[in-house]
């Protein structure tokens, strides 16, 4: 049975962004064997941050909310979606995504980076289904680049 992930997307009325531009040496995807590696995706929109600053419980100015740092790594997720079907035109090919590993832009006293990065599994579940379920690493950072609250890579098998 052939999978409809294409579909599923317009069905989620998700449309996939054009590939971010790298900012700095290197590709925003490649293929080695049956898997495509991306590299770190921002939650960019249009070529621009809607938000940064280090993640935050406190509320303080120049922070975000886990909330909606979720919200971002899930943005995060749908570029890195992109850059995968750069590399194998067709999203139907994926068998499922293996890896997903999440760095969150955190202040000091923040630990609910797995709750963030939760923005990006679960619209990866939504999408591929039991092709969606991955192993994970949800790992707090004190920057990112362009000052973003999160970042997001995938390892991805196909067929």
């Amino acid at each position: 049975m052939s999978e409809k992930f294409e579909e599923r997307l317009a069905q989620l009325g998700l449309e996939l962004p054009e590939v971010a531009k790298p900012l700095a040496a290197y590709a925003p995807a490649v293929v080695s064997g049956t898997y495509v590696y991306t590299a770190g995706q921002l939650p960019l929109v249009s070529g621009a941050l809607p938000e940064t600053g280090v993640v935050s419980d406190s509320g303080a100015a120049g922070t975000v909310s886990p909330e909606r740092a979720a919200e971002l790594a899930e943005r995060c997720a749908l570029n890195a979606i992109a850059a995968v079907k750069s590399q194998i035109e067709d999203l139907n090919r994926i068998r499922r995504i293996v890896k997903v590993t999440g760095f969150v832009a955190s202040a000091p006293d923040f630990h609910g980076q797995p709750a963030v990065v939760d923005g990006a599994s679960t619209l990866l579940g939504r999408v591929f289904g039991a092709a969606g379920v991955h192993a994970r690493s949800a790992v707090g950072v004190s920057v990112l680049p362009l000052n973003s609250p999160v970042e997001v890579e995938l390892i991805v098998e196909f067929g």
